[in-house]
């Protein structure tokens, strides 16, 4: 049961260190991107769409499901509490199942602070397409 304790938490905790890793990189991709956008580089409006929109689905997402991440962790090391409640036939310490019961949340809690501010930079960067978009049609306009 403590390898189930530890996959759990650990393995949880890892998929969500490894989806934070994914919002920096995307996030600053996206940023340099936006940063050094050439609006003559692309012919139609698909184009240039398609280049700004590039690896916004994975923050979405991420930001979405990170949530139900942290909950899976959570209910894994819940069940694990129980496990060992059943196990000590009912003598445990009220103090170790707290502190079980505080551990499986501490999961959650990662979950959301992972899918929060990537909820918020994917929101950002739909604004900042809906910019780059209109600022490549004003300069088609002014060309033409």
């Amino acid at each position: 049961m403590d390898d189930l304790k530890l996959l759990v938490d650990y393995g949880t905790l890892g998929i969500l260190f490894f989806m934070s890793i994914l919002v920096v990189g995307y996030t600053i991709e996206r940023l340099l991107f936006f940063k050094t956008i050439d609006f003559q580089k692309y012919k139609t409006r698909n184009q240039i769409e398609e280049a700004a929109t590039k690896n916004l689905t994975i923050l979405s997402l991420i930001g979405s499901n990170a949530p139900y991440v942290g909950l899976l962790g959570t209910v894994g090391g819940i069940m694990v509490v129980f496990y060992e409640i059943g196990l000590s036939g009912g003598a445990i310490d009220t103090s170790q199942i707290i502190i079980g019961l505080a551990l499986a949340l501490k999961v959650t809690a990662t979950g959301l602070i992972v899918a929060i501010p990537t909820t918020m930079i994917y929101g950002g960067f739909l604004r900042k397409v809906d910019i780059t978009i209109g600022g490549w049609e004003d300069e088609i306009t002014k060309e033409s």
